[in-house]
């Protein structure tokens, strides 16, 4: 059986304590994973400093360099999975395994991969969008100047710790820039989805990057935590409960639910016809995993035919083969989630105002077990109003509600939203969207929520969460 180890500081070491993750169609043992305690991420941490120094010795532009050469060593070769005992992963292994513990189709897979490609392949511009242009010697002197005015930055900390998720591989091009800007990681990785930070990790290890750069801690949730509270500056993905526990701490970057929206305005609702693909991508692109997806709809007209339009489109996703070029629907690696997840929509929907649209397209079964795996089918909801349970909810899966509102009460009335994508050329609510506190990202047009450009962050910033900034003055 495959085993990956703990990586503490590049070097790979087995421990005693492993857990066995399973294949999630089989449920036969696919892979052991070594955990590590609480007593020995706080023990290497001791030595965050030192691998601080390694990196901030070499210039910044050579680290960029070197994440364009993993970017390619990360799609195309054969990289080290397990050094202990001589273990290679190639491009196609790492489809095939990251399918098996998460239910991802490979094409999805592929997909993320060129995500990931494209972050580390352009990570001079993303880290210029994050530092909004500044020359990238700044990260070298400390200290820079512009139109005759001196600027000056510093690091918050010794490293980024972030526990990670299990929902998309593509949510890993979040940390990977911290290493052009100098910044050791500590990481946590997915219990079902390990595999993606460890390529990125052996990827840029052999374009040259320090290996003390790279500490890696499978482990509990108390691991977790360790990796947090050790870390200088830290970086959690979890669902809303768990992302609660953090809030109040300014040196943790939380990534939530994002309850990602499109709107459309009164002088575009009335060609609503026009957006349907760019509704239907938003919802359903990624399998509908990830916090960018649109989980809401909310319209000043035609709901109800909005509604039915955008059921029947998505009842046309169904449950295919991992490998199926056509798969854009993930099964779940815990059969029990979905017919949970299916309860709990289910009693929200005997709230009145709301109908399950999409049962009059795909059959009154919400969740479907196949060879495959267990799947929740895409789901539409008309809700009455925005004041409905489900108006605002986000599931794992292609899931929206079609919410009718005036177009006065927006954007107030919505709530917070990682993404929004505002369909109006109406210039005063284009303006209110604009000024609103509860909008992370705002996409102007027909522009799917999902559509993300990395030098463009959609949530949080990653330079500033890395870097402060210090006021400098010196004698003429």
């Amino acid at each position: 059986m495959t085993h990956l180890p703990i990586l503490r500081h590049g070097v790979a070491y087995r421990s005693v304590d492993v857990v066995t993750v399973v294949h999630h169609r089989t449920r036969q043992p696919f892979v052991q994973i070594s955990q590590a305690n609480t007593g020995l991420i706080r023990r290497d941490l001791l030595r965050q400093d030192e691998a601080r120094a390694e990196l901030a010795a070499i210039p910044a532009r050579d680290l960029i360099a070197m994440a364009a050469h993993a970017a390619e060593l990360f799609m195309t070769a054969t990289l080290p999975l397990d050094p202990v005992d001589g273990v290679t992963q190639s491009p196609q292994d790492y489809v095939e395994q990251l399918s098996s513990t998460t239910g991802l189709p490979h094409v999805l897979v592929r997909r993320n991969m060129r995500k990931i490609h494209g972050v580390l392949s352009q990570m001079g511009d993303v880290i210029a969008g994050l530092t909004r242009g500044l020359d990238i010697s700044v990260l070298d002197t400390g200290v820079g100047e512009s139109d005759g005015h001196l600027f000056s930055f510093y690091p918050r900390g010794h490293s980024l710790g972030v526990v990670l998720p299990n929902n998309s591989p593509g949510v890993h091009s979040l940390w990977a820039p911290a290493i052009g800007m100098k910044t050791p990681l500590v990481l946590k990785p997915g219990s079902s989805e390990p595999w993606t930070p460890y390529r990125i990790a052996y990827a840029l290890m052999q374009a040259g990057v320090p290996k003390s750069a790279f500490c890696l801690y499978p482990a509990d949730h108390a691991g977790g935590g360790e990796v947090l509270r050790s870390s200088s500056r830290g970086m959690f993905f979890g669902d809303a409960s768990a992302a609660r526990r953090f809030k109040g701490d300014s040196r943790v970057e939380v990534h939530g639910p994002g309850y990602s929206k499109v709107v459309i305005g009164n002088d575009r609702i009335d060609h609503w016809q026009d957006y349907i693909e760019v509704i239907a991508t938003s919802v359903a692109d990624n399998g509908g995993r990830s916090c960018v997806n649109a989980s809401g709809l909310w319209v000043t007209g035609h709901a109800e035919a909005i509604a039915h339009a955008l059921a029947k489109r998505l009842s046309q996703v169904v449950p295919r083969a991992a490998d199926d070029e056509q798969a854009l629907l993930a099964p779940f690696a815990d059969a029990g989630v979905p017919g949970r997840v299916s309860a709990m929509i289910d009693a929200d929907l005997a709230v009145a105002g709301a109908t399950d649209v999409t049962a009059q397209y795909r059959g009154a079964e919400r969740v479907k077990t196949t060879p495959d795996g267990t799947y929740l089918l895409p789901t539409v909801i008309l809700c009455d109003s925005p004041d409905h349970p489900l108006a605002n909810r986000e599931f794992m899966f292609p899931f929206v509600s079609v919410v009718p509102v005036d177009e006065d009460a927006l954007p107030e009335l919505m709530g917070p939203s990682l993404v929004v994508s505002l369909i109006s050329d109406n210039g005063d609510l284009r303006d209110r969207f604009v000024r609103s506190p509860h909008v992370d990202r705002l996409n102007l047009g027909p522009i799917p929520t999902n559509q993300i450009g990395w030098d463009q962050p959609h949530e949080g910033n990653l330079f500033d969460h890395l870097y402060g900034r210090r006021a400098i003055q010196r004698v003429a």
